[in-house]
């Protein structure tokens, strides 16, 4: 029985291991190779033939110097204002992060009523490991998944790299991905051409672009844009 269940725990050791090495082969490849999709946006796929028997698609890649660096610096203000220096994971704002989903739950516990807002604390390079190749699922399992990948990312591809992959391929709209899609979608020009204010309004967009692309010029999108713009020079680029 013992020798049976270190034969299973062995054989699970090493698949564990083959998929860590994929993974890193995959990511490896991305430094000379565009990825031709994400884990997410195949679920997308899937989602709109199921749900609206038609998949509408959008995505077009632009290399890094084709991706203005007014939206570089507003991505990078709005989602991740120490990309240029962290490891691959803010612990601090993962920190803060959880401390605001436990404060939000027990308001929601206090009620009786309602689903707390989850704050996310993820770096772009955490959302962009996610994206390539998880599943949406919240569990220690995934997440830890992802920190794992993280590191990958960060260590076989420079911040450069990783900026250009999830400017590329990050949600802005139902079947809408990337900057190029997102530039010529939302204000008619390519994303080398993108002015302040207008990539401040993508970046705003990125949490939840599904609802922002009903109303991209709310009023709680542009106020908030304004916000991005003015933390925009001080954004660090890779």
């Amino acid at each position: 029985m013992i020798r049976h269940a270190g034969r299973l725990f062995a054989v699970l050791a090493l698949a564990l291991l083959c998929l860590q090495l994929w993974f890193a082969g995959r990511i490896l490849l991305m430094r000379w190779v565009a990825p031709q999709s994400t884990s997410f946006q195949r679920s997308e796929i899937v989602r709109l033939a199921v749900d609206k028997h038609q998949v509408a698609w959008s995505q077009q890649w632009v290399d890094d110097a084709q991706l203005a660096g007014t939206l570089k610096r507003a991505v990078i203000a709005s989602e991740d204002d120490g990309f240029a220096q962290h490891g691959g994971v803010d612990w601090d704002a993962l920190k803060g992060a959880w401390k605001k989903n436990e404060k939000a739950q027990a308001r929601v516990e206090a009620r009786g009523k309602g689903v707390a807002k989850v704050v996310g604390g993820s770096t772009i390079s955490q959302q962009l490991a996610k994206n390539l190749f998880l599943s949406g699922e919240r569990t220690l399992l995934r997440k830890g998944q992802e920190l794992v990948i993280t590191l990958m990312l960060e260590g076989l591809l420079d911040k450069r790299r990783i900026l250009e992959i999830y400017l590329n391929s990050v949600e802005w709209g139902e079947g809408l991905f990337g900057a190029q899609a997102a530039a010529r979608h939302y204000f008619h020009t390519d994303a080398a051409r993108l002015g302040a204010f207008e990539a401040a309004r993508l970046a705003v967009m990125l949490p939840a672009p599904k609802r922002f692309e009903r109303q991209p010029a709310s009023p709680y999108v542009m106020a908030r844009a304004g916000v991005i713009a003015g933390r925009m020079n001080s954004a660090q680029l890779p």
